[in-house]
């Protein structure tokens, strides 16, 4: 989500750029998923400025319903599940990955719900100034958001990867302001959380794959 169809753009290719380039550098397939996560975050961010044009009248109106309909999908239902299953198919630690689990299923029961009440229930998108407003029902109110952070964010502070982590840590105060900022109606600067989750997620793997590549080397010369 961002303040206009450009930026939103923008954000889109420069994070779907630091998505190829993460799986570019994936050799190791439990590294996967989470190499795979700026590309979902790139398709979001076109997918939102096909419907911010629908919204402005840019485009047909079938193409910008469309799109509020795929961009909501994503939001509700594929990101919650997605993310916490990356971070534990990435962890090493297997003790980790079982502390993971739950919040693995606390995620896929998360996204069900919330497509559940996407299909059922009406929804919709207007133009707020400099964001999207997005229209959902959410089933039992506040809790289902409680559980919906408690998924995307919990496993990455349980990471024994330290960069992780450390981006676990960052990202909570980081997208409680920026929900402060969507919900007081003064801008959405969520793509450019993107681009920078996008760009750490990338040097992650960089990082993964070089000291792969170091230790197979030092193996290899010891052997």
């Amino acid at each position: 989500m961002c303040y206009s169809p450009e930026a939103d753009l923008v954000a889109g290719l420069v994070v779907g750029a630091a998505g190829i380039d993460a799986l570019r550098h994936v050799d190791d397939r439990r590294d996967l998923a989470l190499a795979a996560v700026p590309l979902v975050l790139a398709a979001h961010q076109l997918i939102e400025a096909v419907g911010w044009w629908g919204l402005q009248d840019r485009v047909p109106e079938a193409a910008g319903t469309v799109a509020i309909a795929a961009y909501l999908v994503i939001a509700m239902g594929v990101v919650p599940a997605l993310v916490p299953y990356a971070v534990m198919r990435t962890e090493r630690s297997p003790t980790r990955r079982k502390m993971m689990v739950p919040f693995v299923g606390l995620g896929v029961a998360v996204g069900i719900a919330l497509l559940v009440a996407l299909s059922t229930a009406p929804y919709g998108a207007s133009i707020g100034g400099r964001y999207i407003a997005y229209e959902a029902t959410l089933p039992w109110g506040d809790a289902v958001g409680v559980a919906y952070v408690a998924a995307v964010c919990l496993p990455l502070l349980m990471s024994t990867h330290r960069r992780i982590a450390f981006f676990g840590a960052v990202n909570i105060p980081v997208v409680l302001g920026l929900a402060f900022l969507l919900s007081a109606g003064f801008i959405s600067l969520w793509c450019v959380w993107a681009a920078v989750s996008s760009i750490i997620v990338t040097r992650h793997i960089r990082r993964l794959s070089a000291h792969r590549f170091v230790d197979r080397t030092a193996q290899t010369a010891g052997g």
